[in-house]
């Protein structure tokens, strides 16, 4: 076999490899898994989504994971009931309480009035459909609209365990309104909330 033909050949390998696993590579397959986890994930989980053998797959979580606590992210990955999740780093605590507290004076971004929206008319529902409804990771609106009290924890799925969400008493109160039936029939618009942000654009307020 040629060289030419042998380069050939181990590209062609590589990209079936990655055209299998969906992602450029085993490490980015990790981390978008992680990043759209409502809970911990375990390292067999894991492995099944990468299709990708256990002992291939744990060694590259403990890897990302050390890689992060030695460039000092602002998040790190642990290792927690059973399984790996990404969590704000313990030493970034006192800007991300001021920026929560701070935000308690300034009104609600269009993220978090679209993330409000669509609990609001999907409700219970877990972060990850949340966030498949926007297309986009949504663990930082939805601490925030806990923080401002505007939604609560409404118990758990039953298949996935996935935490679900509700909105509050304090949420129709600052729309004015005293049942969720009175909200604009527009739940099959979603995810077009265009129109509704006048409605919620005073919960900011």
């Amino acid at each position: 076999m040629s060289e030419e033909t042998a380069q050939g050949s181990a590209q062609g390998s590589a990209e079936e490899a990655t055209e299998e696993l969906g992602a450029p590579s085993l490490r980015a397959a990790i981390e978008a898994l992680l990043l759209l986890a409502d809970e911990p994930m375990a390292t067999i989980t894991l492995a099944q989504a990468t299709r990708r053998p256990v002992e291939e797959v744990e060694p590259v979580v403990r890897e990302l994971a050390a890689e992060y606590t030695e460039q000092l992210r602002g998040f790190d990955l642990r290792e927690v009931a059973g399984g790996w999740r990404f969590y704000t780093r313990a030493e970034c605590s006192p800007l991300i309480e001021r920026w929560v507290l701070d935000g308690q004076q300034a009104r609600l971004t269009q993220a978090s009035l679209e993330t409000l929206a669509v609990i609001a008319y999907q409700q219970p529902v877990s972060r990850g459909r949340v966030s498949a409804v926007r297309g986009v990771n949504v663990d930082g609106v939805i601490k925030t609209l806990l923080t401002r009290g505007l939604i609560e924890e409404a118990g758990t799925d039953d298949e996935s365990q996935a935490i679900l969400y509700r909105t509050t008493g304090y949420f129709l109160e600052r729309l004015g309104i005293s049942s969720l039936a009175e909200l604009p029939p527009l739940a099959e618009h979603l995810p077009d909330l265009g129109d509704l942000e006048e409605v919620l654009d005073s919960v900011g307020g």
